[in-house]
């Protein structure tokens, strides 16, 4: 982690308990080429050296089974084990991605990475491809021709229509389905299923009833709710926040190295991270130390801007 994602998981925590909510923890390995157990290990270490415990979720590698942090995930209706690693609940996904199927809401597409980035294609206001639908009316001799070649990925289809949430801190957010998101993965080539399925499903099963996240992923809230609508699951409420930017404006990552949490906590207690975050946001007029009951006390989403946070 880096200090982007440190600030992330404080305020999903701050709002959670502000509200006298419990704290989700998942994790989100759909990619199996890139994410391995010890980069999870590593996570939740961090987040335990920050103080930042959560109430369900996976056990830290060589803890036990503790009252405050429960062990047995939950299943579809909460109550026998089930994993909170997304890599390990396949079955779930497929349930819910054959039900679609079976509405005739998914169609194969066999487009490439190449041919999805070309610079003649639709773009979202946050640069991502929006998919011009080539695929939807494949004849079934073009399918047959295509399939000899390559896998596909599996798209849903969106209908043309708007859709509409008021986020809990930006207000009344809208678009055109068809438009402004269009038909986004449901399943890559490589049966990996898709972030968007995968939250979707997992929000509802586990009974999030609140999300707290980047503004990056505010567009991704409309794919998610037509899921929730098709699937006859129960959306939770959306809040999204600011995104931490360097002086340039542009996003943390983990390029930048004083920022990663090795240097944190090399040169850094859990309580002047807190602090600078807090004062990043506004709640404070200079950095100091600070607990997380100090912090929970002085959290308002009110009083958190809308704009980005640049971190000198």
């Amino acid at each position: 982690m880096h200090l982007g994602n440190i600030y992330a998981a404080l305020i999903s925590w701050l709002s959670a308990k502000k509200d006298g909510g419990s704290w989700l923890l998942r994790i989100e390995d759909l990619d199996r080429q890139r994410c391995k157990r010890e980069y999870a290990d590593q996570l939740m270490d961090d987040l335990l050296w920050l103080g930042l415990k959560w109430d369900e979720g996976p056990t830290p590698a060589g803890n036990a089974c503790g009252a405050e942090n429960e062990c047995a995930a939950k299943n579809e209706r909460g109550s026998a084990s089930q994993s909170f690693f997304q890599s390990e609940r396949d079955s779930i996904y497929q349930k819910y991605f054959s039900a679609l199927e079976e509405r005739g809401l998914v169609y194969d597409c066999f487009c490439r990475r190449a041919d999805l980035l070309a610079a003649s294609a639709p773009h979202a206001n946050d640069g991502t491809p929006i998919y011009a639908g080539t695929c939807r009316t494949l004849t079934p001799d073009g399918r047959e021709r295509l399939l000899k070649e390559r896998a596909p990925a599996k798209r849903i289809l969106l209908p043309d229509r708007e859709s509409l949430f008021i986020d809990g801190h930006y207000g009344q957010q809208k678009c055109n389905l068809a438009r402004d998101c269009g038909d986004f993965i449901l399943r890559r080539a490589d049966h990996n299923f898709s972030y968007q399925l995968a939250v979707t499903v997992d929000d509802a099963l586990m009974g999030v009833t609140q999300v707290a996240r980047g503004r990056d992923l505010l567009a991704s809230t409309h794919q998610q709710l037509f899921l929730y609508d098709a699937l006859g699951l129960a959306a939770p409420q959306f809040y999204h926040f600011p995104l931490l930017v360097d002086k340039e404006g542009r996003r943390l990552s983990k390029r930048d190295k004083d920022i990663d949490m090795d240097y944190l906590r090399a040169n850094f207690t859990p309580q002047k991270i807190i602090g600078k975050l807090m004062r990043l946001c506004g709640f404070l007029k200079r950095d100091e130390q600070l607990n997380l009951s100090d912090a929970l006390e002085l959290f308002d989403w009110e009083r958190l801007p809308k704009r980005d946070i640049a971190v000198e």
